[in-house]
This record gives structure tokens, sequence and C-alpha cells, in this order.
């Protein structure tokens, strides 16, 4: 499950950063260039990964799969929440005739994909720090 989420997590960021490259070119429309070529592959596959990210969290979630004790669990639902409101602005854009790099700028400015961002960076480093941990632990055991 975390090697599917970091690949998840990876796509989404690609396309982040391909967003802001875009966003600095002043496209009126994506028809007519490379890049404005590339925009809706970009937006496809992050709009693919966002949604088995809400999927993989809801699966995290799942009550069978809880301890008692899961902190997790909570921020699974943001999360998820998150991924589905970053979801909606993405599909937004994707369904425009055109698609400009002002569009996109302020699909950059949206505060559901940077939260959706911020919180892939922090599950990103909470598995890092774990999985230093494990081992540290198994080293000295």
């Amino acid at each position: 499950m975390l090697a599917e989420l970091s690949d998840h997590c990876e796509t989404i960021e690609e396309c982040y950063e391909f967003m802001l490259a875009y966003a600095a070119q002043g496209l009126p429309s994506d028809k007519g260039s490379q890049s404005g070529g590339q925009i809706r592959d970009y937006l496809g596959r992050a709009v693919r990964a966002i949604s088995s990210v809400a999927e993989i969290c809801r699966t995290a979630s799942e009550p069978e799969r809880r301890k008692p004790d899961d902190r997790g669990q909570a921020f699974f639902a943001v999360l998820e929440r998150d991924a589905k409101d970053s979801l909606a602005a993405l599909e937004l854009v994707q369904a425009q005739p055109a698609i400009s790099s002002q569009l996109i700028d302020n699909l950059n400015a949206s505060i559901h994909l940077r939260a959706l961002l911020t919180d892939l960076f922090l599950l990103s480093e909470v598995v890092k720090t774990q999985r230093t941990q494990a081992k540290s632990a198994d080293f000295h055991d």
C-alpha cells in the first residue's frame, strides 16, 4: 500500500510542477503549443492518481484495519477529503474547452490542491521516519 501511495504522490507532484511551468508561459489556450498538448495528459494522470489516493485512504481507514489507538485514521480521513476537493477542481479545469496559463495559475493557487500536497508531504515524512526507526530497531536487536 505504501509503495502504491508513494507512486501516486510522485505523479501528483510531477503534475503540480508542470502546472507551475505552464502557468508561467502566459498561454491563452492549450492549443498549438507543446506544453499545451501536455497539460491535459498531466491533469489526466493526476486525476487518476488522486482518485487512487482517496481509495487507498478509504481502505486504510476501514474499521477492520483500525487499532484502538490508531491516530492515523483521522489523518487518512483528512487526506481523503482533501483528495476529493482537489479532484473536483482538477476535473473542472479538464472540462474546459481551452486551458490557459491563467486558469492553471488559479488551479495552482487552490487551497484544496495545496492542502492535498501538504498532506502527501507530511505522510511521506511520517513513512520515512517509521522506516528509519524500524531499520534502526532491527539493527540494534
